[in-house]
């Protein structure tokens, strides 16, 4: 009986994870079949849509590398997935780490869609202050962001709870 409810958490943190990969890769379809590179969509006047081609890693690192990173963080994203589903396996009943994971997992998922299908992860959410801009960023970033805030948001807890 246990193990049917760890397997039914299990199905309910990579169900999360598929939710985000799914927003993620509609988002993008959006984006792709609506825009051309270099476009911008004013939308207020703090927030733009547009499209934006990253072949880097977060804020474009290592995007002007000769193509190799697309195949080396398509495989580390691969590698990532399958250690955060063995998380999710091994921790089905901590509830924030789990949600934490599953948002990290479905962003890393998101992203390598991404690079295996165009060579790069497109990016259309734009917001700026004034002159400052944010690097545009999308919809499986955002999961990966509130995830990791999630975890540490875990750690300080845990830490509380075993004082």
């Amino acid at each position: 009986m246990a193990r049917v409810r760890g397997g039914l958490r299990l199905l309910h943190w990579l169900a999360i994870a598929l939710l985000i990969v799914l927003v993620d890769q509609f988002t993008k379809l959006l984006i792709v079949g609506s825009m051309q590179l270099g476009d911008s969509r004013m939308v207020t006047d703090f927030f733009n849509i547009v499209r934006a081609h990253n072949s880097g890693a977060a804020f474009s690192f290592l995007a002007d590398a000769s193509g190799w990173q697309r195949w080396f963080f398509t495989g580390l994203g691969s590698v990532a997935a399958v250690f955060m589903v063995w998380l999710l396996r091994s921790h089905a009943g901590e509830k924030l780490f789990c949600f934490a994971i599953s948002c990290v997992l479905g962003g890393a998922v998101g992203n390598v869609i991404d690079r295996v299908l165009y060579g790069y992860v497109v990016d259309f959410l734009d917001f700026h202050w004034m002159a400052m801009h944010f690097p545009a960023f999308n919809v499986a970033d955002s999961a990966i962001t509130l995830g990791a805030t999630c975890l540490i948001l875990d750690e300080i807890l845990r830490v509380r709870r075993s004082r």
